[in-house]
């Protein structure tokens, strides 16, 4: 429990220190992992049964080879495929974000720097330092969260694709 309350409490340091656009940073990172795990909900544990599902009806149907039937076909295949992509492009976005909000706490971490050069003058550094430091931990912050999500959102994007390009496969047309 003290452990707990202590990485807390680090935490809480860390975000007075790097200003209001780590706020910003967390809540944009909040919100891509929750996007890219409920995508990762969604292909492995959804849509399984829902690709069965439509398997099994197209398998069911007598006339897979009429162009009413290729029309159904075509729709099934669209309409997984977009459920497959749903949000896919919103976590990229997000992930886009992230470095420019790093970027954003660079600018007001330096404009920090200079109010306190315009008041005191360059001869006092510790009086700079707080505001290199809400210049520095902002970037970090900003490219850590982007490079958390890269990885699993180009991942997701192949298995969507590779489980679209799959279900045509399974949806033969004679």
């Amino acid at each position: 429990m003290l452990a707990l309350v202590n990485a807390l409490e680090s935490i809480r340091a860390l975000m007075a220190q790097g200003g209001d656009v780590l706020w910003a940073i967390m809540f944009v990172l909040f919100l891509m992992w929750t996007l890219i795990l409920e995508r990762y909900w969604y292909v492995f544990g959804v849509f399984p049964g829902l690709r069965k599902q439509v398997v099994g009806y197209w398998d069911s149907r007598d006339d897979q080879t009429s162009w009413y039937a290729r029309r159904i076909r075509e729709q099934l295949i669209s309409d997984l495929r977009i459920d497959l992509r749903r949000n896919i492009h919103t976590i990229k976005a997000l992930i886009a974000v992230c470095p420019l909000l790093g970027l954003l706490g660079t600018v007001t971490g330096m404009i920090s720097v200079f109010d306190v050069m315009a008041f005191s003058g360059t001869g006092n550094a510790r009086a700079m330092a707080g505001g290199v430091f809400k210049a520095t931990i902002p970037t970090m912050a900003g490219m850590v969260a982007a490079l958390t999500g890269v990885y699993f959102s180009t991942f997701l994007e192949h298995r969507t694709e590779s489980e679209a390009e799959r279900i045509e496969d399974l949806l033969q047309h004679h």
